[in-house]
C-alpha cells in the first residue's frame, strides 16, 4: 500500500498521488483520466500508484519473518528532476516508466523486501519532493531515517552544486549515524550531455565520507546495487552486537562497481 503524505503533514491511505501539473519530473502515475478515456472499463488503481504495475501478491501479504517486522526507513533526496521517483520505480518494478509526469508533491512511500544472505530486510522507501517550497515537509522525515540516498543529475551541474546544501540540511535534521549514499543519476546519458564528471562525484563523496556510485534509472545500472548496499549496511548495524565481523558500505560499493566495470570492459 502506497501512503501519501500531503504538504500539510496529514496522511491518507488513498492511492492517488497529489501532483503539481505545472511542473515536469519523473514521478508516480497520476493520469487516471487518460486511462479511463483509453479504456471505458473501470480499472482498480494500482496498489503502488505506478502505471500498469501489479505487485507480487506476496509483497502485499503480512510478512511472516521476524527479520522484516521493523522496516528500515530510507529516503530519496535531491533537486527536482534528478530522477528520484524513476529510481524508486526501477528498483520496485524493474522497469523504467516513460511518459509525461508531474513533479512529486510532498512525500509518499512504498515498501520493498530484499534478501540479504539468509535473511530478509524490509525497506520503507520514501520519495520526496525536490522543490524548495516542500523542504519544511521533508525535513520532518529526516529525524527517524535509517538511510538517505542523495541524488544529483550528471547532466545538470546545478543539481550537483546543490548537494553540499542538501548535506548541510541532512547534518542538521537527520541522526548522526544515518547511512548516506551519494548517487549520480542518469549515467546512461551521451558524453556530450554530461556536465558532471564521475571523478567530481567521487571527490565530493570522499570529502563528506559517504559512499558513492553512478546510477541510471533508465537502464537499471547500479540501481539494485545501491539499495542492496544500504540493506546490507542496515542489517550489519542491527546485528552488530551479535556479530564480530564488520561491514563497510563504502568498501562494498567500491568492490562491486569495480567488478561491474571490469565485466563491461571484457564484454
Amino acid at each position: 500500500m502506497l501512503e501519501t503524505v500531503r504538504p500539510g503533514g496529514m496522511s491518507t491511505n488513498k492511492q492517488k498521488i497529489i501532483t503539481d501539473d505545472s511542473m515536469s519530473d519523473d514521478v508516480f502515475e497520476t493520469e487516471e483520466a487518460g486511462l479511463r478515456a483509453a479504456d471505458p472499463v473501470k480499472r482498480e488503481p494500482s496498489p503502488t500508484g505506478y502505471r500498469g504495475y501489479t505487485p507480487d501478491p506476496g509483497l502485499l501479504a503480512p510478512l511472516p519473518s521476524p527479520d522484516t517486522d521493523v522496516p528500515h526507513k530510507t529516503i530519496l533526496l535531491g533537486d527536482s528532476g534528478v530522477g528520484k521517483t524513476s529510481l524508486l520505480v526501477q528498483f520496485d518494478t524493474g522497469k523504467f516508466q516513460t511518459g509525461t509526469f508531474s513533479a512529486t508533491v510532498g512525500i509518499g512511500f512504498t515498501n520493498k523486501v530484499v534478501c540479504v544472505d539468509d535473511s530478509k530486510v524490509k525497506l520503507q522507501i520514501w520519495d520526496t519532493a525536490g522543490q524548495e517550497r516542500f523542504r519544511s515537509v521533508t525535513h520532518a522525515y529526516y529525524r527517524d531515517a535509517h538511510a538517505l540516498l542523495l541524488l544529483y543529475d550528471v547532466t545538470n551541474k546545478t543539481s550537483f552544486d546543490n548537494i553540499r546544501a542538501w548535506l548541510v540540511e541532512i547534518r542538521e535534521y537527520a541522526q548522526d549515524d544515518v547511512v548516506i549514499m551519494l548517487l549520480g543519476n542518469k549515467a546512461d546519458c551521451q558524453s556530450s550531455e554530461r556536465m558532471v564528471r564521475r571523478e567530481d562525484g567521487e571527490r565530493l563523496a570522499r570529502e563528506h565520507s559517504v559512499a558513492f556510485m553512478e546510477t541510471s534509472a533508465k537502464t537499471g545500472q547500479n540501481v539494485e546495487l545501491a539499495f542492496m548496499a544500504i540493506a546490507r549496511e542496515l542489517k550489519a548495524r542491527k546485528n552488530a552486537a551479535h556479530n564480530k565481523s564488520s561491514f563497510n558500505v563504502q568498501d562494498y560499493v567500491r568492490e562491486h562497481t569495480q567488478k561491474a566495470s571490469c565485466q563491461a570492459c571484457s564484454s
